[in-house]
Order: C-alpha cells, then sequence, then structure tokens
C-alpha cells in the first residue's frame, strides 16, 4: 500500500494514526486541514483547495488525513487502502474535548497556525458541535462509499476501537521490519 487514507469522526485520532503510520512507511503525510485552512480560521476556496490536494496527491507514496467530500474525487480514486476509524461519539467527543482543552490551554498551533480557543469552542462554530452534527452522517454514508471503493479494487479497513487500530498499527510495522529483514537477505 503506497497511498493510504485515514478518514474518520473529527477527533478520532486520524492526523495522529496518519503521522504514526507516515514514520513507519516513510512516506509523506498529507494533512487535509493543514491545506483547507487559512489563517483566522478561513476556509480556503473550493477550486484552490481542490488545486492544493491534487498536487500534493500525485506523488506516488502518501498517507492522507482528512473527510473533506470536495476532494473525495481526487483523493479516494488514487487511494489503494482507505483506513475509517469508526468509533464510537463517546470516545470521539471524549478525545475531542481533551485535544481542544489542551490545545485552548496551551495555545498550540493547528491548520496553518490557527489556534482554537475557550470563546470557538462554544460558539455556534465550536468542534464540538461539529462533530455532533457529523457523526451520525458519516455512519450512515460511507459504507455505501467505501463499498464503491472496494468494488473499485480500494482495500478498506474499518476499526471500530483504538485496540483494532493499534493491533492493525503493529501489524504494519511487522510486516515492514519482516520485509526490510527480506530485502536485507537478499543482498
Amino acid at each position: 500500500m503506497d497511498r493510504i487514507v485515514i478518514i474518520g469522526s473529527t477527533g478520532s485520532g486520524k492526523t495522529t494514526l496518519a503521522r504514526e503510520l507516515s514514520r513507519l512507511v516513510d512516506a509523506p503525510h498529507i494533512e487535509l486541514d493543514a491545506l483547507h485552512w487559512e489563517p483566522k480560521w478561513t476556509e480556503a476556496d473550493d477550486e484552490i483547495f481542490r488545486a492544493r490536494v491534487g498536487e500534493a496527491v500525485s506523488a506516488e507514496r502518501w498517507i492522507v488525513d482528512g473527510n473533506y467530500g470536495v476532494v473525495r474525487d481526487i483523493v479516494w480514486r488514487r487511494a489503494d487502502c482507505i483506513v475509517w476509524l469508526n468509533y464510537g461519539l463517546g470516545l470521539v467527543l471524549a478525545r475531542l474535548l481533551r485535544r481542544t482543552a489542551r490545545r485552548v490551554v496551551t495555545a498550540e498551533p493547528c491548520c496553518n497556525g490557527n489556534r482554537e480557543s475557550l470563546w470557538l469552542t462554544f460558539s455556534k462554530e465550536s468542534i464540538l458541535l461539529w462533530a455532533l452534527r457529523t457523526h451520525g452522517r458519516r455512519k450512515r454514508e460511507l459504507p455505501a462509499l467505501l463499498a464503491e471503493r472496494a468494488l473499485a479494487g480500494t482495500t478498506i479497513v474499518v476499526h471500530q476501537t483504538p485496540a483494532e487500530t493499534k493491533a492493525w498499527l503493529r501489524d504494519a510495522a511487522l510486516r515492514k521490519k519482516v520485509a526490510g529483514a527480506h530485502n536485507v537477505a537478499r543482498t
């Protein structure tokens, strides 16, 4: 697998997994949020966003994380594996709340230097509200979309729990180690 997409609800751990996998397989990590958000939480125009994503995924190897429907056709068409972190709403909200609190307290930048704030957390633009609004919709829509990609030959991996994801990542690390040892033995 050379081109992997990590999808899931906001706060499910897509970026964390993508970073780990990117390091493990030595492939570039592409964070769709970083291509989508401009400074001051301004959304990039769809055409600009699509152009950025198209250029990023034109490479032969990558790990992408994100769920943007406006670029799904670009990313998913090139992907040879899609990993869905299909975690329950309670777990996702707990993770998201911890992450948001950490970012607010530490002023940790994300998405092109943007920062989460207490005001933003409790506004109508709240990431917590976004998770509540989109979690159920993703659970309803993604199975059919993923089934289409499976028919097109894309490997689909669905994890219901973080333990399944960790085991999958350990297996990927083991496969890489075995493949590396096999290549060394051949030389």
